[in-house]
């Protein structure tokens, strides 16, 4: 068993404890998303790029519990990686989340390839569904015409204040494709981002809101 195989077996245990948005099926999409930009792309580390997907969501705040802070280190220490792949692992992990636009920027080409394969999977149909899938596991209201979408939150606001499902998109998604990084990213995000938008001017028209 190669390290990419008993890397993929240990996450999946984690995996299976989270909801939908952030099971290993998101997990097989990043991946699918990452060697599509990799193909692009000359002299990453394939290695080091699929195991930081593989890894990148272990240690969510959102789901870690006493017991699962430490699983991306615990897994890290099972795989027996030389120091500087490690090293090289945590720091793109580091540079995945959107942390409400309090993001850490990437510094290597392997970073530029996970941030943007997991922001892909935030948008479009996937992410569309991956909102509601998340916002329902949490008892969130579908929309709130109400709500005002923030800006300039810190980390800790983004991720305690429970905002309905439609806000996120403009906290969140709509941000994204914006970002990318790498040319294949942005040329994936591009539909994407359409389809969001197109999704919203449909549920204005049906529920009549202002969203």
């Amino acid at each position: 068993m190669n390290t990419l195989e008993q890397c993929e077996l240990l996450v999946i245990e984690v995996y299976k404890h989270f909801d939908a948005s952030h099971d290993f099926q998101h997990i097989e999409r990043v991946r699918k998303n990452a060697l599509e930009i990799l193909e692009t792309i000359d002299n990453a580390d394939q290695e080091v790029v699929e195991l930081a997907v593989l890894l990148h969501d272990v240690s969510d705040p959102k789901y870690a519990k006493d017991h699962l802070k430490s699983e991306e280190t615990r897994i890290i220490q099972l795989l027996k990686l030389p120091d500087e792949k490690v090293a090289h692992i945590k720091e793109v992990i580091k540079s995945v989340s959107f942390n409400g636009g309090n993001e850490q920027q990437p510094k290597t080409i392997e970073a530029e390839i996970v941030r943007d394969a997991d922001r892909l999977d935030a948008i479009g149909a996937v992410g569309i569904a991956r909102t509601f899938a998340y916002g329902g596991s949490r008892g969130r209201k579908l929309y709130d015409a109400s709500e005002t979408p923030r800006a300039n939150m810190s980390a800790e606001e983004y991720r305690t204040k429970d905002t309905a499902s439609v806000t996120h998109f403009y906290e969140k998604l709509l941000l994204l494709s914006a970002g990318m990084i790498t040319e294949k990213g942005k040329e994936l995000a591009t539909e994407r981002h359409a389809f969001m938008e197109l999704f919203l001017q449909n549920l204005r028209k049906e529920t009549g809101e202002m969203l």
